[in-house]
């Protein structure tokens, strides 16, 4: 497998570039996390329709969407009494989509 070559990185960033992107793996390191973000890959959903597709309990679809949330990988909008949830950046669907398509190669 070829390597492609990567954007310069600045000399004073490297090691910050890889902190966060350490960081945004680690908020990544769930199977519970990683179906959310494949779900919500999809578009906008609600709490209750992620608890269907990923067949676990709120509470638990509940503090993993804490965690995302608190990384910036979601955000909310509320929509009368409920709150649905969105990716921030599509870039996250990619990397979580090709890191599945891999595993499964």
């Amino acid at each position: 497998m070829a390597m492609t070559s990567s954007p310069a990185v600045p000399a004073d960033e490297p090691i910050r570039a890889l902190e966060a992107a350490s960081e945004l793996l680690k908020a990544l390191a769930s199977p519970v996390r990683l179906g959310i973000v494949r779900e919500l890959a999809e578009g906008e959903k609600y709490v209750h329709e992620l608890v269907t597709a990923l067949g676990v309990s709120q509470p638990l679809v509940s503090q993993h969407l804490r965690v995302l949330r608190n990384s910036r990988i979601v955000t909310t909008r509320r929509q009368a009494r409920e709150i649905r949830y969105r990716l921030t950046d599509d870039h996250i669907a990619h990397i979580v989509l090709d890191a599945i398509r891999h595993a499964q190669e």
